[in-house]
């Protein structure tokens, strides 16, 4: 027996590890069901690594299921020791409400929250944190063995450099989150990372302890999003790769995917992307046939942006895109100008009107007078996208942007910015 959602989450390769794959099939293809992720607020926003498990329960979601998604309010101030190799600081109460907000703002772009089947969140404080010390103890405490829990990678992987008892209870706290999600929506499916199994299976055993031989509850996880190259998935040359704007811009989101290799790009398609299998199996021929048209990195770079950040920042992403190919900077706002540019060298220079020769050669965007005016008069300098020639150029106040910066190129794709202060 088969079920359409997980061979199209085998095909995409989502499906890493399934408890019962052939007892979970059969719930599948019998019941509408309602299965739950969690993040812990460790931030006050998500990166792309950390959407691959709920864009996973999108998928259930689109298939009839409801998800349910637990914000570890409770589980954020103790830490999860999975995939570390020391303790995490823990937070102030403050600090993980804060951050629950930015996650529940994030989350409310990847799912519909007004369906029949519409996602549900839930905070995981709201029955953890009344519970006292005892009730831990006697009603969760004594169904799940030390040697259990001992035996469990993340924790074994840390019993050499030492573990505290605080990050040792971690697992048992989620497997109450399980526990109690069961009960009261009738949840029958946890979704986690790889790093998750641990932790998923002793909520299974949880549940197993505490209910009847009937209760049928199941776990999957998903394998680690990992770079063809071997290096590190979700990093750009500036840091990892945010949800929140702030963090990293519509531009600099809708670059990264846009610079997605060849290699992976099919592959990321599958993770990340609700296009078909023929629609990508359509990009994957174009990958081979006509690389240098990068249609794959332009659809997957669109899909994204749009689902994160919304159609109006995909817009201003091409466009910014766009302006930046053809040099045509005059296309572009001072706010999309410094966006763009965050990244490139800078240098700071006291706010004075200064002859372009002189301010290229301060600024070491030329190494010397006399080539600064050989690149002035051969036409290779620019100004916020304004070609100058004129050896005797004063920058003034007309080009500076905000009266704080501006952009200068050197050539065709030497950009500095210069910060006037």
């Amino acid at each position: 027996m088969t079920n359409v959602l997980i061979e199209d989450l085998k095909w995409r390769g989502l499906a890493y590890q399934l408890t019962d794959e052939a007892g979970m099939v059969d719930l599948l293809n019998n019941d509408s069901i309602s299965l739950y992720c969690g993040v812990d607020p460790t931030a006050d926003s998500m990166h792309i690594g950390h959407i691959v498990p709920l864009l996973t329960l999108r998928r259930f979601q689109l298939h009839g299921h409801q998800p349910i998604l637990l914000i570890g309010g409770a589980t954020g101030m103790i830490g999860d020791p999975s995939g570390r190799s020391e303790e995490r600081q823990l937070q102030t109460t403050e600090q993980i409400d804060e951050n629950v907000k930015g996650l529940k703002a994030q989350m409310e772009r990847i799912f519909d929250f007004n369906s029949k089947n519409g996602a549900v969140l839930v905070n995981n404080r709201d029955w953890i944190g009344s519970m006292n010390v005892i009730e831990f103890l006697r009603d969760y405490g004594k169904y799940i063995g030390v040697n259990y829990m001992l035996a469990k990678d993340t924790v074994a992987s840390r019993l050499e450099g030492g573990i505290s008892f605080t990050e040792f209870s971690y697992m048992l706290i989620q497997a109450i989150d399980y526990n109690h999600l069961y009960d009261s929506h009738n949840c029958r499916i946890q979704v986690g990372g790889s790093d998750q199994w641990g932790n998923i299976t002793t909520g299974l055993e949880m549940i197993r302890k505490t209910h009847s031989d009937e209760s049928k509850a199941f776990g999957m996880t998903i394998p680690l999003v990992t770079k063809a190259d071997g290096t590190k998935f979700g990093k750009s040359a500036s840091g990892a790769v945010w949800l929140d704007a702030e963090k990293t811009t519509p531009y600099e989101f809708y670059q990264f995917w846009v610079n997605t290799a060849d290699a992976d790009v099919i592959k990321y398609m599958k993770i990340f992307t609700f296009l078909t299998r023929e629609e990508i199996e359509a990009f994957e021929v174009t990958v081979t046939e006509e690389p240098h048209l990068r249609k794959a990195q332009k659809a997957l770079a669109e899909d994204m942006t749009r689902m994160i950040h919304g159609q109006d920042a995909l817009d201003n992403a091409i466009r910014v895109t766009h302006a930046l190919f053809s040099g045509d900077l005059k296309a572009l706002s001072a706010r999309e100008m410094k966006e763009a540019f965050k990244d490139v060298p800078s240098i700071e220079m006291a706010k004075e009107d200064k002859n372009i020769v002189d301010l290229l050669v301060e600024a070491g965007i030329s190494p010397s007078k006399r080539q600064a005016r050989e690149d002035v008069t051969n036409g290779a300098i620019s100004i916020n996208g304004e070609k100058l020639t004129a050896v005797d150029h004063v920058v003034s106040a007309e080009n500076r942007l905000d009266d704080s910066f501006s952009i200068v190129r050197r050539g065709k794709k030497k950009y500095h910015m210069v910060k006037f202060v």
